[in-house]
């Protein structure tokens, strides 16, 4: 044992790179044990934050450990950085923005972990957020509507700065969608119109509720429009039928399956109603073709005619 001590004295530098090591072991230890302290007391949709947190604490842990330890020699570190710095930031410059994006990204609120969100062009749910990319389970593609196609996609942090990014589930976690319905001319319109909507306050009742509370809390927080979230209901009179769109709030994750569910029972109530209101469809109409008269002029004849 003397005869270690002795050679750590003898050697400073590694003396130094052996305190390092015990240190971020310790760290290591102790990060992991606060770790399995919290996974007793934080409930399961914290627990994903909680870690990262405590990945980040290493981290700056570690940071502070090295600048501690090797405080001499920073002054001959940071010359030789800023001679090196230009072309460091050249050859990195999409990393060090990646990392700006995440840092914005906290501090901005631009989204969170299980929000839906259209970033970089790519559409999904945020499953992860790393110090570089965000981690996206795809939605669309080759699967129509609102559904998973298997993919997962990482996007760089950086795409905050150079492209808009779409939250589907931040603040207002509904969308206003719509659906349109033919209907023959000479049908019952009010009659129509009474159906469409209870079959809306029906189907997504308990939606629309949700929804203006939410709306409440948004126009509290943004200069923005007081806007209904009661189904509503316009036509439209076209050339071939009165086109009828009903516009409703439902949530952003069920949109497809209650796009589903409110056909079904619009058709439904119409079927009890058929003799007055009518689904219409396009239509063709085939007229008889005029009779023609045909000449055929052969060379030494008069001609001939059919």
């Amino acid at each position: 044992m003397k005869g270690f001590w002795e050679l750590l004295a003898a050697y400073p530098a590694l003396g130094k790179l052996s305190g390092f090591l015990v240190g971020v072991l310790l760290i290591v230890v102790v990060l992991r044990l606060i770790r399995g302290s919290l996974s007793r007391y934080v409930k399961s949709e914290n627990w994903y934050t909680a870690k990262k947190v405590l990945n980040v604490l290493g981290y700056v842990l570690v940071i502070l450990l090295a600048g501690i330890i090797y405080s001499d020699r920073l002054g001959g570190f940071t010359v030789a950085l800023g001679v090196a710095g230009a072309g460091i930031a050249f050859a990195l410059q999409e990393v060090i923005a990646s990392f700006a994006g995440w840092l914005a990204i906290l501090v901005g609120d631009f989204y969170r972990t299980g929000d839906r969100v259209q970033l970089g062009g790519i559409r999904g749910d945020v499953i992860d957020q790393g110090i570089l990319r965000t981690t996206l389970m795809e939605l669309g593609e080759w699967v129509e509507g609102d559904l998973y196609n298997g993919r997962i996609v990482r996007v760089a942090n950086s795409f905050v700065f150079k492209e808009p990014v779409y939250n589907y589930s931040a603040d207002f976690p509904f969308l206003w969608n719509e659906l349109k319905l033919p209907i023959a001319y000479g049908s019952d319109y009010s009659l129509t119109t009474r159906l469409l909507v209870e079959t809306a306050l029906e189907v997504v009742g308990d939606y629309t509720e949700k929804a203006g509370e939410r709306w409440a809390e948004m126009t509290r927080k943004y200069r923005i429009e007081d806007a209904s979230t009661e189904p509503v209901v316009t036509l439209e009179a076209t050339d071939n039928w009165v086109e009828f769109t009903l516009r409703y709030v439902v949530d952003f994750r069920r949109r497809r399956s209650t796009r589903t569910r409110m056909f079904i029972r619009i058709l439904e109530r119409i079927g009890e109603n058929s003799e007055a209101v009518r689904i219409s469809s396009a239509t063709m109409d085939l007229t008889g073709i005029p009779p023609l008269q045909v000449t055929l002029n052969n060379p030494g004849s008069q001609g001939s005619k059919y």
